[in-house]
């Protein structure tokens, strides 16, 4: 999260400082402050944020209009904070892709504990989608070159079994349907029973050290499989 790019449009300095300092305090010091909309969008132009806390009246327009822009961007989290209170000052915001609406004046602490959750689930859900590798302790599985690494030989993985691999990996920990794994992985809701259990079956002939007593695709009676990773590194 420290690595963490943050966007704040405040046309108040003292308030803009503010809100800087004690971000600092939390470790968190790629910080970008803006006081107009024609600020703004220079900045938005050179750079991209993971976090960005808006004013909304501001000298030279609306921070409504910047968070529109942002929303055709980026899905990173967006938090108004305004002296506009209304409820329905705030249903505007949040039809204008704000995740939160913080009314002046506020507290400090209570501001920068709402930024960390956001940020910390968003840079979570960004590090995710940006690593192409899974590597579990069994096996290790790359997206982009479609192969599996089992005890350090290589193969490539392909067809129906890489889409379920990839399925399963990006659900780890949750229990799948067999009829969700067939609609995802093969495209259609008239659901084969035996198909997924024949290929959840050549998936751990794979990855598996023992296939008959699984270790990282299980079971789950009655219902599906999840994949618990045998202790993800």
């Amino acid at each position: 999260m420290h690595e963490a790019a943050i966007f704040v449009l405040e046309d108040e300095r003292a308030i803009a400082d503010m809100i800087e300092i004690i971000l600092r305090k939390e470790g968190i010091s790629n910080i970008t402050l803006c006081t107009t909309i024609a600020e703004a969008k220079t900045a938005m132009e050179r750079n991209v944020f993971d976090f960005y806390l808006l004013d909304i009246m501001l000298p030279d327009g609306s921070g409504l209009d910047i968070a529109n822009v942002i929303r055709t961007q980026s899905d990173a989290p967006v938090f108004f904070l305004t002296a506009k209170g209304s409820d329905a000052d705030k249903i505007r915001g949040f039809m204008n892709g704000a995740d939160d609406y913080i009314t002046k004046p506020f507290n400090p602490l209570e501001l920068v504990a709402r930024v960390k959750v956001q940020l910390q689930r968003y840079m979570r859900q960004k590090n995710v989608l940006d690593s192409h590798v899974y590597s579990y302790s069994r096996f290790t599985f790359d997206i982009d070159a479609a192969e599996i690494t089992v005890n350090g030989t290589t193969e490539l993985i392909s067809g129906r079994l890489f889409y379920l691999l990839k399925y399963l990996c990006e659900n780890e920990g949750q229990v799948l349907s067999k009829e969700q794994i067939y609609e995802r992985v093969w495209g259609d809701s008239l659901f084969d029973d035996n198909t997924v259990m024949v290929h959840i079956r050549k998936l751990r002939e794979k990855i598996e050290k023992n296939p008959g007593k699984p270790t990282s695709i299980i079971t789950v009676r009655g219902i599906g499989y999840k994949l618990v990773g045998d202790g993800q590194s």
